[in-house]
């Protein structure tokens, strides 16, 4: 080969090799504007533009693990799910040792309901980096929600260790705690999530919850006053403070704490129903004609308003029984078990007030629905029930002859 040819084949060689590597800058250079430009979209919110850069990037880098991690993480939060764990599985096989995709993994799969899976990818992540108190937390809520409750304490006992100011985690470790009857230990994980943060209502409902398991009721009460301080305008946090003193038998307590609440929210249905509630049991409680009136014009009130409650209707259709106007009690109490959610007791009234009536094959129908809502408690102690709330109905009825009924004993249904 003469020097000629080798040169020329030299010249061209450098040729091609400096168009290669001018390609490949400019081909850098795209890419590099492309996630840029993503970037820049997924700033000002525009999704649909940062998915198209991505998606150029990917095209022309796709060995690029980034490029995959960005428009993943982009459908995301745009709610395109699937397409979402498509990219960040691509991007976890390019680069397995990426905890940014594990943590995106398992948010996904936590979207998605996964959390079986999600604790997977979160629990690969801590053995990459055993020091994000923040995946720490992520990978004991996922056990929690897939029911390994014992599994999530050690994760949440290492976030708390990192940062013993990360509230959530305390309260979550509270869950747990409960959960596993330790309640004590349960007790201070939610007072030192408050501690942290008082202004932390589900703990603080959370708390109150088990102090009321534990009947320590007036440690409830005081937490329940604290979340009604901190959310004045939700009426149903007044109202449940009173019902809480209501089951302490504080009546008073409870009636002037819904008297606050009834000046503060007048157009709201739930307090009334509270009220209609309280007086109601008190009534019952203590045979009380004037209490029952109270609980009757209470809850008029709640069930004239709107889309009326089944807890409302299955009440007011109790006053209406014992105060005996059996008709229109029917009428509520029928109305009471066919809404949602299902009162189970109003299935008991029902089946009393069909008795009285005079309709036994109703109030066998009845007794049986209600048994079957109370986890199949034997017949004859549905029956005793049923008995009991007719004998109670004979003391708060006003004066007058008993509507007509079947002629046998009172409470006694077919089968007794």
């Amino acid at each position: 080969m003469n020097r000629t040819v080798v040169l020329a084949l030299l010249v061209s060689a450098a040729v091609t090799g400096s168009v290669l590597a001018w390609y490949s800058a400019r081909q850098a250079r795209e890419y590099r504007r492309l996630i840029a430009v993503g970037d820049e979209a997924l700033a000002r919110e525009q999704a649909s533009q940062a998915l198209e850069a991505y998606s150029g990037a990917v095209a022309i880098q796709p060995q690029s693990m980034l490029a995959y991690l960005k428009r993943g993480d982009t459908y995301r939060r745009r709610g395109d799910l699937a397409a979402a764990v498509r990219d960040l599985r691509q991007a976890a096989a390019l680069d397995p040792s990426s905890t940014r995709v594990l943590e995106l993994l398992g948010d996904v799969n936590v979207q998605l309901g996964r959390y079986d899976r999600a604790a997977e990818h979160y629990a690969r992540f801590t053995t990459l980096d055993d020091r994000s108190p923040r995946v720490l937390y992520k990978l004991a809520l996922t056990r929690f929600r897939h029911g390994q409750v014992a599994e999530a304490i050690d994760p949440l006992r290492q976030a708390i260790g990192m940062d013993d100011r990360f509230s959530e985690a305390h309260h979550l470790l509270g869950l747990c705690l409960r959960a596993r009857k330790r309640n004590p230990e349960a007790i201070r994980a939610f007072r030192r999530a408050l501690a942290v943060n008082p202004a932390f209502v589900v703990a603080r409902a959370d708390l109150a919850d088990l102090y009321q398991q534990l009947g320590r009721h007036r440690e409830a009460i005081e937490q329940l006053e604290a979340i009604a301080a901190l959310e004045p305008s939700r009426p149903e946090r007044l109202v449940d403070v009173a019902l809480a003193y209501a089951r302490l038998g504080r009546t008073e307590a409870a009636i002037t704490t819904l008297g606050r609440a009834a000046e503060r929210y007048p157009e709201e249905p739930v307090v009334y129903t509270a009220i209609g509630r309280v007086w109601l049991e008190s009534a019952e409680q203590r045979a009380d004609r004037v209490a029952l009136s109270k609980a009757l014009e209470a809850l008029q009130t709640a069930a004239s308003r709107g889309n009326a409650s089944a807890e409302t209707r299955a009440l007011y259709g109790r006053a209406l029984f014992l105060d005996g106007q059996v008709d229109s009690a029917l009428r509520m109490l029928r109305e009471a078990t066919t809404a949602r959610p299902v009162e189970p007791d109003a299935f008991l009234w029902l089946a009393a007030a069909c008795e009285r009536f005079g309709d036994i094959a109703a109030a066998q129908q009845a007794l049986s629905d209600y048994g079957h809502l109370v986890e199949e408690r034997p017949l004859d102690a549905l029956q005793a029930a049923v008995a009991d709330v007719l004998r109670l109905q004979l003391r708060l009825r006003p004066a007058g002859p008993v509507p007509p009924r079947a002629s046998r004993p009172a409470g006694r249904l077919p089968g007794r």
